[in-house]
């Protein structure tokens, strides 16, 4: 990898979103309106929404993140674009980290916007330090980054892109603790559910909704996040192909 070409690239990808309005608006504005109007949905029982709106302001962005990487990184595989950019000597590693870096600006405005909306506009009610609340809401959208770089290497369509949702956002979503306790779920379920990264995106929130400090849970369920966007990243760049058959 080549720190300039990998700068370039996450430069040149910013340049094209910034005359892409709807992905901007998706990015940054959905998460926060599905969390304005999550609180009015429970505007006569707010805890409930304290009980559940720290979980969801990090699947909220792992959401959308997914949604507009993947389409966009598909885009520029059938358009030709990454044909040429792979032609000239520009390594996936610096790829994948370029669009990375890209995303993952545009994930850390967002995961602020979201953040300062639940504690400070919504009344969010956190035992925690907003600092970390923010922190595991930052890793879950990059997790969501990674997962898209990766499906769309092997989506054909932008169709096919959103199709892999269901097959990956949606057992997690189900399985993650939101519904239910993990500990209550049949043992199958509980044992799928203990290898999927999104049931410790909603740990670690809970962490911070319930424990003033930092605790050893909360390191182990950031960890687990951050190194599933690491592996995920690296499965990207290995998988990544010039340009869709």
């Amino acid at each position: 990898m080549n720190t300039y070409r990998t700068l370039a690239t996450a430069a040149r990808v910013l340049r094209q979103l910034r005359h892409d309005p709807r992905s901007i608006a998706l990015m940054l504005l959905v998460p926060c309106l599905m969390l304005l109007l999550l609180r009015y949905v429970f505007d006569g029982s707010p805890q409930t929404f304290d009980s559940i709106g720290a979980s969801l302001l990090g699947i909220f962005p792992l959401i959308t993140m997914f949604l507009v990487t993947s389409i966009a990184t598909l885009r520029e595989r059938t358009s030709g674009t990454l044909e040429r950019l792979l032609a000239m000597p520009l390594a996936k590693g610096d790829l994948i980290a370029g669009y990375a870096l890209a995303f993952g600006f545009l994930a850390v405005i967002q995961s602020v916007l979201a953040t300062g909306l639940a504690l400070w506009v919504l009344g969010l009610d956190v035992t925690g330090s907003a600092w970390l609340l923010l922190l595991v809401a930052l890793l879950d959208a990059l997790l969501g980054t990674a997962l898209g770089l990766f499906v769309s290497a092997f989506a054909a369509s932008e169709f096919q892109a959103v199709q892999f949702m269901p097959a990956v956002i949606f057992p997690q979503l189900l399985l993650c603790g939101l519904f239910t306790p993990r500990d209550q779920m049949q043992p199958v379920l509980e044992a799928i559910s203990n290898v999927l990264p999104m049931s410790y995106a909603v740990d670690g929130m809970n962490e911070v909704l319930r424990h003033p400090d930092i605790t050893g849970d909360f390191v182990r369920d950031t960890a687990v996040v951050a190194g599933c966007a690491v592996l995920v990243l690296a499965l990207g760049a290995a998988t990544l192909r010039r340009r869709t058959a």
